[in-house]
């Protein structure tokens, strides 16, 4: 249970951040193959960051 390195967490979380605008943006234009396949890459990649650590 080791912090996950700070660059990782902003990369982490930034990733999650477009994906979630992206999924909102493919929401409102009917475009559901495109959300769902941002918020699937928003999540895996927030989590694969959780296995980095210092």
């Amino acid at each position: 249970m080791s912090p996950t390195p700070r660059n990782l967490r902003k990369f982490g979380d930034g990733l999650l951040a477009v994906s979630a605008t992206i999924t909102g943006a493919a929401i409102a234009g009917g475009n559901d193959v495109l959300a769902y396949i941002a918020l699937g890459f928003g999540v895996i990649g927030k989590f694969l960051t959780n296995f980095f650590a210092e």
